[in-house]
């Protein structure tokens, strides 16, 4: 299976800064030193371009993030500082995505070893997130002609607010979230569906919830690729997350939206999104389970077909 990388494009932060930048290092470092490294081929991602970047964002807020133009109250927003290595690294962070979608559309599953960048919008960046690489990847695809319909699956703990804003009037992108309704952001933007759920939600609830809404989705239609954030987040360790979900009812979901979309023939890219739990090994251990079950999903049936090639 294809994954990319990007933690060796470091974004500077501040001493004691609350973002776990170490973890996307530590997780490459899990996956090549485990026993199964041998089915990992880890690459580096081209740098989102410009053009692609502007398929999802406003020009403006693109030059503005690549010339260090941002307001002082626009970076607070971003809650990084800006910085060249700031910009590069999310434009490669996006091309992840992008490179994991185009994979996908040929091998099944393509893995972004970051990515999930669900709450920058078309003009702003905002939670962590300067670039949206969703919504950039489903645009290129639809673009390339690649794609005509894509299904975002968002299981971050935080709604994607960003990216059922970037595709409100777009029929041809259905997002759906399942997050925390009391949770970040407070002003949630509606996507086609949204499951809010309450703080201190367990692995019961949390999936039957999953599952009905998977029941909904997978009426709608086929989809030619689907975008999976599979976040640590609603962990029940995670700082942020304020659900109660055990690692193996993260796997459970994992397991759950993988299978169902490689039983419907429809390709995968797989973003982690996010993870702050207390113990950074926690969200290692969150994010290498996903990517083993991605593995072990991908070597049962078959697709129905190619989708695609890469450039």
């Amino acid at each position: 299976m294809k994954l990319y990388f990007t933690d060796h494009f470091e974004l500077p932060l501040p001493p004691a800064h609350r973002f776990p930048m170490a973890k996307y290092r530590l997780l490459r470092q899990r996956l090549l030193t485990g026993d199964w490294a041998a089915s990992c081929e880890l690459l580096e991602p081209e740098a989102a371009t410009d053009g692609q970047l502007c398929l999802a964002h406003s020009e403006d807020y693109v030059q503005r993030v690549v010339s260090g133009r941002l307001t002082d109250r626009e970076v607070r927003r971003i809650g990084f500082p800006w910085s060249p290595a700031m910009v590069e690294r999310s434009r490669r962070s996006v091309g992840a995505t992008i490179a994991a979608g185009w994979v996908a559309l040929v091998e099944g599953f393509g893995v972004n070893l970051a990515g999930g960048t669900h709450h920058a919008n078309h003009d702003s960046g905002e939670g962590f997130c300067v670039f949206n690489d969703v919504a950039v990847a489903a645009r290129t695809l639809q673009h390339e002609g690649r794609v005509q319909r894509a299904l975002v699956i968002d299981t971050d703990v935080h709604q994607g607010n960003g990216t059922a804003s970037i595709f409100a009037d777009d029929p041809s992108v259905f997002t759906f979230s399942i997050h925390g309704a009391k949770n970040f952001p407070l002003r949630k933007h509606p996507g086609d569906l949204d499951i809010a759920l309450p703080d201190g939600s367990d692995d019961a609830f949390y999936l039957e919830a999953l599952d009905a809404a998977l029941d909904r989705i997978f009426d709608l239609g086929t989809f030619d690729v689907v975008f999976y954030l599979a976040g640590a987040d609603p962990f029940e360790g995670d700082r942020l997350g304020r659900m109660q979900l055990t690692k193996h009812g993260l796997q459970q979901r994992d397991r759950s939206v993988l299978e169902r979309c490689r039983r419907a023939g429809w390709p995968v890219a797989i973003a982690m999104a996010g993870g702050y739990a207390r113990q950074i090994e926690d969200i290692v251990d969150i994010h290498t389970a996903t990517i083993r079950i991605a593995m072990d999903v991908a070597g049962q049936a078959p697709l129905s077909g190619q989708h695609g090639s890469r450039p």
